[in-house]
């Protein structure tokens, strides 16, 4: 879905428009299918959650606009899960409109709100921020083959014993594109990304 100026309706373009002219950090994605554009910094922060959600396969920024009764909305995202469900998603401070889940359910979609707690429970935001400033590097073929090996032989190790694997790309760029990118896989959720933290093999 692409966001043409052309016949676009007039919520949609007044939510591009606000949205082209706020940048927040940083400025990476994975799974975004479009232009990268949040109207909040915790919207930016939900889609970074969002690439680090092993189900999801897909998200689209400010995606259509929801008509109900007198309210005209643009969620944040429109999100697409590997089992084939998808969502309209909003992030919001504490509670979502009533008129907003309305709208969604007049037109037959599924819409939820995620709330500022909810975005920021635990470390992974932290370490979905810390490796989504690698998002546009690329670790080389020669590096990949090297760690792939190193797990294949050990089953796991931990990120200080895998510093002497890389010899063309700095340690922590090259785990950290292969960490978004689904090659390796990590617990992001117990503790800030550390050289204690281990690595595997990612399994669906």
């Amino acid at each position: 879905m692409s966001h043409s100026h052309i016949e676009m309706p007039a919520a949609l373009y007044a939510a591009y428009e606000e949205a082209s002219t706020r940048h927040f950090f940083p400025r990476g994605t994975v799974r975004c299918s479009g232009e990268p554009m949040f109207r909040s910094e915790l919207a930016r922060d939900l889609g970074c959650l969002l690439d680090l959600d092993r189900h999801v396969i897909a998200w689209l920024c400010l995606p259509i606009e929801l008509n109900a009764a007198a309210t005209t909305h643009v969620p944040d995202f429109m999100v697409d899960y590997d089992d084939g469900i998808r969502i309209f998603m909003d992030a919001v401070e504490e509670k979502g409109s009533p008129d907003i889940t309305e709208a969604a359910a007049i037109a037959g979609l599924h819409h939820r709100f995620m709330c500022r707690r909810e975005i920021e429970t635990g470390f992974r935001l932290q370490n979905a921020r810390d490796l989504l400033r690698y998002a546009y590097h690329r670790t080389p073929l020669n590096d990949r083959i090297r760690l792939l090996a190193s797990l294949d032989e050990a089953g796991s190790l931990t990120v200080g014993e895998c510093l002497h694997v890389f010899r063309e790309v700095q340690p922590m760029t090259a785990i950290a594109w292969m960490l978004l990118n689904r090659m390796i896989d990590a617990d992001l959720d117990q503790a800030v990304l550390g050289p204690e933290t281990v690595l595997r093999r990612y399994q669906r």
